[in-house]
């Protein structure tokens, strides 16, 4: 049986959009994770703890189907400092911008990138929107997509420095030490 991981779970912040229901001016949307929410959050993320988690988000339609979400993920995380393995707490605040497209079009997309990087110089290219899955844009896949990317791999509380221990050689203790020992012995005698 193997481990679960984040991509056989599912996502544990939802909060769907049909892009088919947005008004032409777009809406804004805040989330705030609940406490199972918050749980899940932690566990997927491989977390200590998320303590909170919300999220404001602008959604708004643009030309050709293509869908801008643009926004802001704040959250306070329980890590381990991999120092002292105490345990601490970190803010998270991280921006949002990404937009999506059809998938047809992130396909065609892809298709289109992977012939120019064929050629030998291929042009620069902005990165592929994100496809809009089954008409949904998921803004809690989003806000835990964010929190995760920001996440500080190597936490370390405040002034926490590695240090290694130092121990000075023992001059006695080399790899001849015993045929010194020897040879020391067979002088007294």
């Amino acid at each position: 049986m193997s481990r679960p991981n984040a991509e056989s779970r599912p996502d544990p912040w939802r909060s769907p959009v049909i892009v088919a229901q947005l008004p032409d001016t777009g809406l804004h949307r805040k989330l705030e994770a609940s406490a199972d929410e918050l749980q899940a959050i932690a566990e997927v993320g491989g977390l200590r703890e998320v303590i909170s988690a919300e999220a404001s988000f602008d959604v708004v339609p643009r030309s050709g189907g293509r869908v801008e979400v643009t926004g802001r993920v704040r959250a306070r995380i329980g890590q381990t400092c991999v120092v002292t393995l105490d345990p601490i707490e970190s803010d998270i605040d991280e921006e949002v911008d990404l937009v999506f497209a059809p998938e047809a079009e992130v396909r065609r997309m892809a298709d289109l990138i992977e012939e120019c990087e064929d050629n030998s110089e291929p042009p620069e290219v902005a990165d592929p929107p994100e496809p809009i899955v089954n008409g949904i844009i998921d803004l809690g896949r989003i806000a835990t997509d964010a929190l995760y990317l920001a996440v500080d791999p190597y936490p370390r509380k405040e002034g926490a420095v590695f240090e290694a221990e130092v121990i000075a050689p023992d001059p006695e203790d080399h790899p001849f030490a015993a045929l010194k020992a020897l040879h020391d012995g067979k002088k007294g005698k």
